[in-house]
């Protein structure tokens, strides 16, 4: 088994900033992805920001460039969100989500989401 362990949302105004986190832990052979998705109410869920294990490179999604910051900790599997400058429209449930290697078969894990609030 694998868990992801999210943690780090909450209530902010509007200019704020969170941190989130996600820990995994279970049987890992090997993670090859980390990420950040987030849905809205009555939107479908979409991608926030990912990073490569191996390389540490990031890929995000054109809402959040220049304002989030993910990025890892190899030894701790557990990856990080950094939002700043956050607006009303981040307001969603955001979701971890990893690309992981479990007895030599690649799977895709999720985390149990966690809530981010923006007010104006």
């Amino acid at each position: 088994q694998v868990q992801l362990v999210e943690s780090g949302g909450g209530l902010v105004q509007s200019g704020g900033s969170l941190r989130l986190s996600c820990a995994a832990s279970g049987s890992i052979f090997a993670i090859y992805a980390m990420g950040w998705y987030r849905q809205a109410p009555g939107k479908q869920r979409e991608l926030v920001a990912t990073i490569s294990w191996s390389d540490g490179s990031g890929y995000y999604a054109d809402s959040v460039k220049g304002r989030f910051a993910i990025s890892r900790d190899k030894a701790q599997n557990t990856v990080y969100l950094q939002m700043n400058s956050l607006k009303p429209e981040d307001t969603a449930v955001y979701y971890c989500n990893a690309d992981i290697a479990r007895r030599g078969v690649r799977h895709d894990y999720w985390g149990q989401g966690t809530q981010v609030t923006v007010s104006s």
